[in-house]
């Protein structure tokens, strides 16, 4: 019998285990699906700086898990359905922040009031502002806006270590306007910056390194289960009393005064549909009886839309000694779109697109949507079996104001690309896309690497050959003459190649009582029932302007305090 049990590893269940078992009277259970990460013993994939290793190692991924990134017709059978493309959603101690990019930013001020204004009251900015600095040890800011004692350090890469890619895009900005921020996590205003980063030492420190530390894992009021995969809730009427799990292979029970879901956007709404807690036309479509009827479960799925202006990036301009990072600064600024804050788009630059010898080779202009408006996507269950994968759709462009600010965004990169100072660092600019054959080229293996190797070669010789090569092997229907100069082609490449950034959020969103679509209250209590919460990026009531780690850890913060609080 357990007073918490909690259902999944990543960033949030890392914060909410560490907290909860602060308290000794408070006897802990924390299930994660993935291997664990044990203090010393991280794997070397997981504590490398540069993130793209263990990104596109299936080791550490929900390898059955695909998505639908753009709009699924259900009204003309007869239009071709959107491929199904492989999520990189992670199984792993630690969750995201144990793969992903380490971007350590927050949003802007609007985002939380914009949640307030949705129902989650007591979320406004200058009540989540404690909680982001609570999570922080700002290796190189103090002040009013960070934090020095958090569990998650953050720093910068010096503007002398950039690359000379790096270098010569910020020069580019300036060109074309753009003020330099020292600080991104200062002052929310329009300006390029040196991205912030969970990171020291050269380093990954990810939520289980961070909240999971040798210390917590010495409470004898913790218990760290990996390797173990919750199969159902446990409900006595309306009441969540515990879970049944496979651990190692094995069937066990448990039983927990409250159950916790920080299984994601994409599992904790799937965990709770097959408990009997979502819309009841879905339910009783799979024979699943209805403990607590809610239409928002699964609903309103987000994610940030981006697409990416690449180029070949010259010898003397590519990533040196000083750092194994890859996005060295980044850029927000405003598409001036009428009723749209400020600060609405952001552009990482890239200066190594993947681990192996070509991804070395190939950087990158990564634009997304900050703000975006595109809230139609959801996850369904295609199937009572627990083993079964979620449906999956994003519907990325479902809003025409992201798909006009990605098209006016591609145009802006290719004038800072074509800018004396790109030209003198980089060649051959072409639009890139995510494809199938980009994936399968950037799992970790001896052949991709020898391969890469191999064409990696060519590509540093003759400019012509290196054009012939990137337009005829990597350059996929659309090339960067043909984009700029006809519309048409570049909305249907944008339409084509546009992918979210691995923001899922927004499934079970707080909101006020009388909100329908609402799912959990501003502590993460689940409607409906009793002993049940949700405590992760799907309890959004927006998906925020920023990368969603650090709001998910802020918002893991937060109602754990709540939680100690109220007992």
């Amino acid at each position: 019998m357990y007073d918490y049990i909690i259902v999944g590893g990543g960033s949030a269940g890392s914060v909410m285990a560490n907290r909860l078992s602060a308290r000794s009277s408070n006897k802990v259970l924390l299930c994660e699906a993935g291997q664990d990460t044990p203090p010393g013993k991280e794997p070397p994939e997981i504590a490398d700086s540069y993130s793209g290793t263990a990104y596109f190692d299936p080791r550490f991924h929900w390898t059955e898990l695909k998505v639908h990134t753009q709009v699924v017709s259900h009204n003309n059978p007869h239009e071709s359905r959107p491929p199904l493309r492989k999520y990189e959603q992670a199984r792993v101690l630690g969750g995201g922040s144990s793969i992903n990019g380490q971007m350590a930013n927050r949003g802007a001020p609007t985002d939380y009031e914009e949640w307030q204004s949705r129902g989650a009251a007591g979320w406004g900015w200058n009540d989540v502002l404690p909680y982001f600095k609570k999570v922080e040890r700002d290796l190189d800011f103090d002040g009013p806006f960070h934090g020095k004692d958090g569990r998650i350090p953050v720093r910068r890469i010096p503007r002398e270590h950039w690359t000379g890619h790096a270098k010569a895009v910020g020069k580019a900005f300036e060109e074309k306007g753009f003020k330099f921020l020292p600080d991104q996590n200062g002052e929310f205003v329009d300006g390029y910056f040196p991205v912030t980063h969970s990171n020291a030492d050269e380093r990954r420190v990810s939520a289980a390194m961070g909240y999971l530390d040798t210390e917590t894992r010495k409470r004898s009021n913790l218990t760290i289960s990996t390797d173990t995969q919750v199969k159902s809730l446990t409900f006595e009427g309306t009441r969540c009393v515990g879970v049944t799990a496979m651990v190692g292979g094995k069937e066990q029970e448990f039983r927990g005064r409250e159950i916790i879901l920080s299984s994601g956007a994409i599992h904790s709404p799937a965990h709770l549909m097959r408990a009997g807690i979502g819309p009841v036309g879905q339910l009783a479509d799979l024979g699943i009886p209805v403990i607590s009827a809610l239409p928002g479960v699964g609903q309103r799925l987000m994610d940030h839309p981006s697409i990416a202006l690449s180029s070949f990036i010259r010898r003397g301009a590519r990533l040196t000694e000083h750092t194994r990072r890859h996005i060295h600064l980044g850029l927000r600024y405003s598409s001036g779109l009428p009723g749209i804050p400020k600060g609405d788009m952001f552009v990482a630059v890239v200066s190594k697109s993947a681990w192996h010898a070509v991804g070395e080779q190939i950087a990158s202009l990564l634009t997304f949507i900050n703000k975006t408006y595109s809230e139609t996507g959801q996850v369904k269950l295609t199937s009572r079996d627990w083993r079964s994968e979620p449906l999956v759709e994003f519907n990325l462009l479902s809003d025409k104001r992201d798909l006009d600010r990605l098209m006016s965004g591609f145009k802006l990169m290719a004038a800072v690309q074509m800018t004396d100072a790109l030209r003198r660092v980089t060649d051959v600019p072409f639009p890139a896309s995510y494809t199938d054959k980009v994936r399968e080229i950037g799992v970790v293996s001896t052949r991709n690497k020898w391969l890469t190797r191999a064409v990696a070669t060519l590509l540093d010789g003759p400019s012509a050959l290196r054009r012939y090569m990137i337009d005829n092997f990597v350059v996929e229907g659309f090339t960067f003459d043909q984009v700029m100069t006809d519309d048409e082609a570049l909305e249907a490449f944008v339409r084509k190649a546009t992918i979210g950034v691995w923001h899922a959020s927004c499934t079970c969103r707080m909101g006020r009582d009388d909100d329908p679509m609402a799912v959990v209250d501003t502590q993460g209590r689940v409607r409906g029932t009793q002993g049940l919460r949700v405590v992760d990026a799907s309890v959004f009531p927006v998906v925020p302007c920023a990368n969603t780690n650090f709001p998910t850890l802020m918002t893991a913060e937060k109602i754990s305090d709540a939680i100690l609080a109220a007992h």
